[in-house]
């Protein structure tokens, strides 16, 4: 029922008008008085609800950032203990994290390079490194052929001669125009994306003496052919 009709029958209850007959006046108070029951709890539970919600909204907290008078230096968000670090950020491994031994770039892998491994390094290297270093790593990719800064290549006698340790630092922190990738990549498709390159560096350097005895008469027989 509307509040509209509501009105109109209350109205008429308390002020009948002359001449309306006593079951009239009676059928309508038969009719207002469960509404108006209903409205009276209907309100008080209304406001006792309210009442507990205001509370709820108006905690006695600090919120974050807020000036607090409690702490000497005036703040209410309080610095972490010296020497906190965060769950699964202990980084002990620096070979592993930051691609060093000793303080130096590191000459070896952290984890032994499996084909799982190089095949990952592929799939990572053509997503993230391909716009600039191009499939094979000479510099020439698509960004570059647009105008952007040509990198040097993997197959530079400086960079074949480079530790891997090297590749994960400037991949991890970035070089010149390259940014760091620290954000984008995880630590071990870092290393995989460096057992990658080592691996184009080997193919695009590679002497017939390096290739499987096995895999070297299949080549030399079909070279014959």
């Amino acid at each position: 029922m509307s509040l509209t009709i509501l009105k109109d029958i209350t109205l008429k209850v308390l002020n009948p008008r002359r001449g309306e007959s006593a079951d009239r006046r009676e059928n309508h108070r038969f009719l207002v008085s469960p509404i108006l029951h209903f409205t009276c709890v209907a309100l008080t539970t209304l406001t006792a609800t309210v009442g507990c919600r205001q509370d709820m909204h108006d905690q006695p907290k600090y919120e974050a950032f807020e000036a607090s008078t409690f702490f000497q230096d005036g703040r209410a968000s309080r610095p972490l203990v010296p020497g906190t670090v965060a769950r699964g950020q202990l980084r002990e491994d620096t070979h592993l994290y930051e691609g060093t031994i000793g303080g130096k770039p590191a000459e070896t892998f952290p984890f032994r390079v499996t084909l799982q491994v190089l095949q990952r390094g592929q799939e990572r290297y053509n997503i993230y490194c391909t716009p600039c270093h191009d499939r094979i790593g000479s510099g020439e990719g698509m960004v570059v052929r647009r105008g952007f800064r040509r990198p040097p290549s993997y197959h530079l006698d400086r960079l074949r001669q480079a530790p891997p340790g090297y590749f994960y630092d400037v991949i991890t922190n970035g070089f010149g125009a390259m940014q760091d990738y620290s954000a984008q990549i995880p630590v071990r498709d870092r290393w995989a994306i460096v057992a990658y390159v080592r691996a184009l560096q080997l193919s695009q350097n590679a002497a017939l003496s390096d290739v499987p005895e096995e895999e070297r008469r299949s080549l030399q027989a079909g070279a014959k052919q």
